[in-house]
């Protein structure tokens, strides 16, 4: 696991925290404040640098930790979509995906040193969403808005997902078979 005394968790999202515990390494968390725009249009390179980004915005500050830093995004029918900024991008969003298979991104990356990444990799897992009538869309849109596809799978209540092929927890936001390899 990391050498460094302390571990960073550079995002406020509950789910990651949650998946971090899972690992039993002792963290604190403090979010980065760094913009998601990206000129980049492939997936898996914005994944990454926004990972990357998120990593090094916080270990800039803290040269004593290991930091790591995550990003996770939806692609449909090769659209990159990110979280909603309103309930009816929501419903836009939720209405793309609806039926249809896509592709969930998570980058994660360690940063060292005040401010060197010393490793990241992006997870892949492809998930299909059930064919839900219009109402039922319309009930789910805003409710997740923080998410990236403006679904939670881990609401046992949202009947969205159908079908995960991958891990669960790269959907979820962050992949902890890729955050394994990172910690060693």
């Amino acid at each position: 696991m990391v050498a460094s005394p302390t571990l960073i968790l550079a995002s406020a999202s509950p789910q990651r925290r949650t998946l971090l515990k899972k690992l039993g390494v002792a963290f604190r968390i403090i979010p980065s404040r760094v913009s998601e725009k990206s000129r980049e249009k492939n997936p898996l390179r914005l994944a990454r640098e926004l990972a990357r980004r998120k990593a090094l915005a916080v270990a800039r500050k803290y040269a004593d930790a290991a930091v790591l830093g995550a990003d996770t995004i939806v692609v449909c029918g090769g659209e990159i979509i990110g979280k909603p900024r309103s309930k009816k991008e929501a419903r836009s969003i939720l209405e793309k995906l609806n039926g249809r298979w896509h592709k969930v991104y998570t980058g994660v990356a360690l940063a060292r040193e005040g401010g060197k990444i010393i490793f990241d990799a992006v997870a892949l897992s492809r998930v299909k969403a059930h064919k839900l009538p219009s109402a039922a869309l319309a009930a789910l849109a805003g409710k997740h808005m923080d998410k990236a596809g403006a679904y939670a799978v881990q609401d046992k209540k949202d009947p969205f997902i159908s079908r995960i092929e991958g891990e669960l927890d790269n959907v979820i936001g962050l992949p902890l078979k890729a955050v394994r390899k990172l910690l060693r």
